[in-house]
């Protein structure tokens, strides 16, 4: 890390065989862990929580203040865990009073000019492909994936192992398991795919179906499906998880397609 050309706050704490490329700064009150890169002309603001073997490629910006009126000079952060890469141009705000940080978990990919706004916290394994937009306040589970273009509204939540297809505009809350394309956003099945390359068998792949036909095709509102797959339905985990996402659900759940006319 002795890169004469980049600045390196005294007061940031950089671990050992940390490499920082030239033109790049790093601000006070900044942790990086063993084994991150860190690209040319990278700026890391102060607050930013860096975990072990990142990556982090020109350009991106990590920790800058919100983009957020309230925003007062509180002390917040930005965590990001290990095996991160972030690619170029990325943008991560770090919190408000409202969390008081952002979060991004392990073994993410973050591709080219995404943008994770202030108090947002994304899950682990998560990939976000070029240009995807959180507003703040997202939640964002494990195992999620974002084609290109996507914008997430501030608030909305997108469960574990939900896939959202390029150039969508997600307004409502997306389950878990689900495959969300079209616009309006809506359900047009389960990420089977992706469920079966994290290990899922195709039992328990067709329950995952059969919660979301009662869920989505047989006319019944939220709170009627709801019950009746928590009183026709084998409890399982998965069930459960379902259930339990759309009860906390604070903007409402997507809705599922319908031809129109």
């Amino acid at each position: 890390m002795n890169q004469p050309l980049a600045y390196v706050h005294p007061g940031a704490k950089i671990a050992k065989n940390v490499v920082i490329e030239p033109f790049t700064t790093i601000h006070n009150n900044v942790k990086i862990g063993e084994g991150t890169w860190i690209g040319s002309n990278v700026t890391i603001m102060e607050g930013a929580r860096i975990g072990k073997n990142c990556n982090i490629f020109p350009g991106a910006v990590i920790s800058a203040v919100p983009q957020d009126l309230k925003y007062n000079d509180e002390d917040t952060t930005v965590e990001i865990g290990d095996n991160v890469t972030i690619r170029e141009c990325v943008t991560i705000n770090r919190g408000t009073t409202d969390r008081m940080k952002t979060v991004v978990g392990d073994n993410c990919l973050i591709m080219a000019y995404c943008h994770i706004a202030h108090d947002c916290i994304v899950g682990n394994n998560c990939i976000f492909s070029n240009n995807s937009t959180l507003a703040g306040h997202i939640t964002v589970g494990d195992y999620v994936i974002l084609a290109g273009m996507t914008a997430v509204h501030q608030f909305c939540a997108i469960g574990n192992h939900a896939f959202v297809t390029g150039g969508s505009l997600v307004r409502k809350d997306v389950p878990p398991f689900v495959k969300a394309g079209r616009e309006p956003l809506s359900y047009v099945g389960i990420n089977s795919v992706g469920l079966r390359r994290r290990g899922y068998s195709t039992e328990k792949i067709r329950e995952i179906q059969n919660i979301y036909r009662m869920l989505y095709q047989k006319n019944y509102n939220n709170t009627q499906a709801s019950d009746l797959i928590e009183a026709e339905m084998e409890a399982t985990p998965e069930r459960d998880e379902i259930l339990q996402f759309i009860k906390n659900s604070h903007r409402g759940i997507m809705k599922g397609y319908f031809k129109s006319n």
